[in-house]
């Protein structure tokens, strides 16, 4: 059997003070993190996870923190956390339904200091299988979340050589 990873950087450090609790609560728990002053630096070795554990009483507290501040992920937390038991101190919040792209954008889109994040990605394999190397960048600004994999580039290329051909 194969396993795929997704090692993924986020070179930018993010203020902390341009994160809602919310967010920041929900990007440690799905890529690794390191503090920076007053700013945290985003990483995960083998891919952001899309299903986190949360202890509930960190998530309630990062919700009412955040409640009012515009963020896309907050209602789609908020919907989630209605859902589950009451009596369940770790919640296990499956973030698949939205994306941590989002979160990022908004983040961009509330900031006065960062005008875009970066975001790199490579595909690795344990095993050499033709689908399972590549990579692909990011570029997330206020408005828009632009991407490019290694694979649309090489079909770029390829279909330039076709046309080329076409021409001739």
């Amino acid at each position: 059997m194969a396993d795929y990873y997704s090692p993924t950087v986020i070179p930018e450090v993010i203020p902390d003070a341009d994160m809602t609790k919310l967010e920041r609560l929900l990007l440690t728990h799905m890529f690794e993190s390191d503090s920076d002053d007053d700013g945290t630096y985003f990483y995960s070795g083998e891919g952001p996870s899309d299903v986190i554990w949360v202890q509930r009483s960190e998530l309630t507290a990062a919700l009412e923190a955040s409640r009012g501040i515009d963020s896309q992920i907050f209602s789609y937390v908020e919907e989630r956390i209605a859902k589950i038991s009451s009596d369940e101190d770790e919640v296990e919040l499956d973030l698949s339904g939205t994306s941590w792209e989002f979160i990022l954008r908004d983040i961009v889109r509330r900031s006065s200091t960062l005008r875009y994040i970066t975001v790199t990605t490579a595909f690795t394999c344990s095993k050499m299988r033709s689908d399972g190397f590549g990579g692909m960048a990011l570029f997330i600004t206020a408005d828009e979340i632009k991407g490019c994999s290694t694979w649309e580039f090489l079909s770029d290329c390829l279909a330039e050589i076709a046309g080329g051909e076409d021409q001739e």
